[in-house]
């Protein structure tokens, strides 16, 4: 459901909350190494979160990234947002070309109708849980290295 780019940007940023302390900030060589991701690739999906102000970055050889607000306040829909959008929320889940633009029509296909709800469950889902909430979470069961 949601990209590679997304699940990568949703971990680096559960990362940061694990990880942060006041004043801190982390290089994206430690964050890719411990996260196992491309560091080219991770530089691009976190200049976009920090672009839109959910993390703040600083340059130079002390640099690197933080949060741009508590975890608390980030949700996971704010993730996705930036990075996949919301039409994952909306779109057909096999792509039948009958349900675009299904707003202005009374008929979709009978598995756009189905997945309705649980597409609306994941939006709300998504809104209301916290990367607060999931670092917290994740430091209570001590997976959190393995992100």
């Amino acid at each position: 459901m949601l990209s590679n780019t997304c699940k990568y940007a949703v971990r680096a940023v559960i990362y940061l909350a694990i990880n942060e302390e006041p004043s801190k900030k982390i290089g994206i060589k430690q964050i890719s190494k411990e996260l196992d991701i491309p560091s080219p690739f991770l530089g691009k999906i976190l200049q976009s979160l920090a672009k839109q102000k959910l993390l703040a970055s600083t340059k130079g050889p002390h640099g690197g990234f933080s949060l741009g607000k508590p975890a608390e306040n980030i949700s996971l829909l704010d993730i996705v947002e930036i990075i996949d959008g919301l039409d994952v929320f909306n779109v057909c889940l096999v792509g039948m070309k009958f349900c675009v633009g299904h707003e202005e029509r009374k008929t979709i296909c009978p598995l756009h109708q189905r997945s309705g709800p649980i597409r609306n469950d994941l939006f709300e889902m998504f809104k209301n849980q916290t990367i607060g909430g999931l670092a917290l979470d994740l430091k209570k069961v001590g997976n959190f290295i393995d992100l």
